[in-house]
Parts: structure tokens; sequence; C-alpha cells
């Protein structure tokens, strides 16, 4: 309705400014002088001449009258023109005085044809400016209705999202069904009622899969202890070198396992930055012991690696290799060459098997939290392996990059040398 309105006073305002322009425009001055009036002007003139003093004038039409030498003699106002120079200046009507046919003076008829355009210009003027005036008055006050209905509301929106997005959802937000943005402002009040809704819930899902994660926890610290235990005892009995290797092996991998166990009860299941990596010196013929360990089929050749120290977490660094030698086993299921090579700060570690690799769109993402290749469909996994992996070697100030190498798939895990960090 108010906008139905702003609209109709802006148009009356325009059609009257035109009306203004067009009739001032076309309207051409008329400074012809009325003939019958001015005939009357003559005649009482000339009648009154010898005696101008009691001359009356009887017409609308101003004059001065003038002898044949040009004195002035009689004049109905000021102002007026008192020569016929001034009169032909003025475009005034100059008439002789004649008397028995003797010109005896001259009459001057002011011409008010320049004052009629002047006040038709003053007219047009104050017309047009106080329909600009009311035209601005309209535009003002139409822009404080559109301040209060439209702007103020939509800071208001800003200022909300900005504590939606700082996670402030107790505070609601001032909703105003008079303007514009009533229905608007009540959506987003839901919205953040629902969002406030939906995080009490996750942190109740949360504070559950808290527990049930620390119960787990527990109860596999048992039979991992239990099987080192009885690794140890099998280990103190045997006399064959394999067993014994093997017996070894077992006690690694189950101190690996509650190692990793006592991890995820600390850290619950929270963010993954809370699981620690805590870099150190490591010698390089421990990592090669790290790539053994992590080959748990045996089916990939392992090179000595060029001696020197890296800067990892141990833990860490065969967690990254167990994923990444879990994978090819998992997916490909073929043998694995691995290289090892030193090249400026970095130890270079390749890790390629033979299962003709991922689709190239694929490889971004392979590190992504939840992302697995297409290969992947029919296998059982959560892709988290990768992305955790990645993460524990951007810790170690490290790197792990995904291609295609030239038989399969190729996971490159860069180590940073000591004292080059």
């Amino acid at each position: 309705m108010k906008k139905q309105a702003f609209l109709i006073g802006v148009l009356l305002v325009l059609i009257a400014e035109i009306i203004t322009l067009i009739v001032f425009a076309v309207e051409t001055p008329n400074f012809s002088q009325d003939t019958v009036a001015v005939n009357e002007v003559m005649q009482s003139v000339t009648e009154d001449f010898n005696d101008l003093e009691q001359h009356k004038n009887t017409t609308a039409l101003d004059y001065v009258v003038l002898d044949e030498n040009g004195n002035l003699l009689y004049k109905t106002k000021f102002g007026l023109s008192e020569s016929v120079n001034e009169a032909i200046t003025h475009r005034d009507t100059i008439l002789d005085i004649t008397i028995n046919d003797t010109a005896v003076g001259k009459v001057i008829i002011f011409n008010d044809g320049e004052l009629s355009l002047q006040a038709q210009k003053r007219t047009a003027i104050i017309i047009l400016s106080v329909a600009i005036i009311i035209s601005g008055g309209i535009c003002i006050g139409y822009a404080v209705y559109m301040y209060v209905t439209m702007i103020r509301p939509f800071r208001k929106l800003k200022g909300f999202a900005e504590r939606i997005a700082g996670g402030n959802l107790d505070i609601p937000l001032e909703m105003d069904k008079r303007n514009l943005f009533g229905a608007f402002t009540e959506s987003f009040d839901i919205m953040r009622s629902e969002l406030k809704k939906a995080r009490l819930a996750e942190a109740q899902a949360q504070q559950s899969k808290k527990e049930l994660v620390a119960k787990l926890s527990h109860d596999i610290k048992t039979p991992i202890a239990s099987i080192k235990a009885v690794s140890e005892v099998g280990l103190a009995v045997t006399n064959n070198e394999k067993d014994k290797a093997n017996y070894t092996q077992i006690i690694g991998k189950a101190d690996q396992i509650n190692t990793l166990v006592t991890n995820l009860f600390t850290a619950t299941l929270e963010e993954l930055q809370q699981l620690t990596v805590t870099p150190t010196n490591i010698e390089s013929s421990k990592v090669k012991t790290m790539l053994e360990n992590a080959d748990y089929l045996h089916k990939a050749t392992i090179p000595d690696l060029p001696e020197c120290l890296v800067y990892a977490d141990s833990l860490r660094l065969q967690q990254v290799f167990d994923n990444i030698f879990a994978n090819s086993y998992k997916y490909a299921k073929t043998d694995i060459v691995v290289t090892a090579q030193k090249a400026d700060n970095y130890i270079v570690i390749g890790i390629e098997d033979y299962g003709g690799g991922a689709l190239p769109e694929e490889l971004p993402v392979l590190k992504e939290k939840f992302k697995r290749g297409s290969n992947a469909k029919n296998t059982e996994g959560a892709g988290l392996g990768l992305y955790i992996s990645d993460y524990f070697m951007k810790e170690m100030q490290g790197e792990l990059n995904i291609e295609n190498g030239e038989h399969g798939l190729k996971v490159t895990v860069t180590l940073t040398l000591s004292g080059k960090i």
C-alpha cells in the first residue's frame, strides 16, 4: 500500500512538472497592445492635451505624454520610458498626437509583454520548485521507509549471522512482522533454534561415543595383554629362530596396538589434532625396520636407506607405513615395489603396487576424510587411513603424495632430515 502511494505521488508530481514545461514552452509571449484601449487613450489625451493636469487615465494601459520637443507632460506612473529612444529600446508603442492636422506631441504606451513573460517565468519557477521540493520530500520519506523496513532489518540479520557463525546460538533474533523481513527473520530464528537442538544432540551423541570408545578401549587392552604375555612365553621357551622372529613381531605389534588403543582412549574420538605427534631424531635404519614391519604379507623388497637421521615420530610413522601397505594389499592384492633415495634435505620413499592405479580425477581427493576410490566400493573400509597418514606427515614436517605410477598406485613419503627443520 505504501509503495503504491509513493508511486502515485511521484507520478502526479511528474505530470505537474511536464504540464508546466509544456505550457511554458508552447505559449508565445503576447507583445501586442489592446487596440480599443489604445484608441481610447489617444482620444482622451488629445481632448485633454491643453490641460493634462486634469487628465485621467480610464484604461488599463500605462503611458507617457511628451510635447513636440520631447518634454514630459504627463505619465501614469513611475518607471515608464520618458523619451523616444527609451521607448524604442523597450519596444513601447509610440503614437503622434495631432490637433487640427498638426503634430503637437507623442504618446508612449508602455509595453507590458516583458513583465508578463517575467511573471510567467516566476510562476513556472515557483511551480517547478514546489514540485521538486515535493519530489524530494517523497523520496526522503521513501528512503526512510526503506531503511526502517529493509536496511535496518538486514543489518540485524548480518549481526545475527555473525553470532551464529561464532557459535552463539542462545540469543534469539528479534522479529518485526510489520516489515518485509518479518517472515524471513522468523525463518532465521527457527534455523537458530534447530541448530541449537542439533548441537545439543550432537554433544550428547559425542558423549555417548566417548563412553563407548572408552569402554571398548578398556576391553581391547585385556586380550592384547594376553596375546603379548603368551608371545613372551613362547619367545622364552622356543629355540627356533624363525619362531623367535615371529614372536618378536607379535610382541612389537601388540605393543603398537596397546599404544594406539591408549591414544584412542585418551582422545576418545575427538578431533584428529588431539592425537599427539612428537617428532624426534630417528636413524634411517629404524625407518627400514618400520617398512619391514608394515609388510605383513612379505610381498615387498625393502631396500637399504641412506644412512642419516630423519625427523619423525616412530609410532606415527609406523602408522603411515601400515596404512599404505594395508591399502595396497586390500585393494591391489599384488606385490609392492619400495624405493628410497636421498634428495636435498629429504629422504623420499616410494611405495607402488601393481594394481593399475586410481582414476586421475579421484587422485586429488584420496587424502580427504571418508574419500575412497571407485575400486573400493565392495571392500570394507572407512576412508580414513590416508587422511590420518597425511595429517601425521604434515605434523612431522614431511609430505605424503599420491599418484599413478608405472604399474599402479604410488604413494610417496617424504621425510625431512634432522637439522633441516
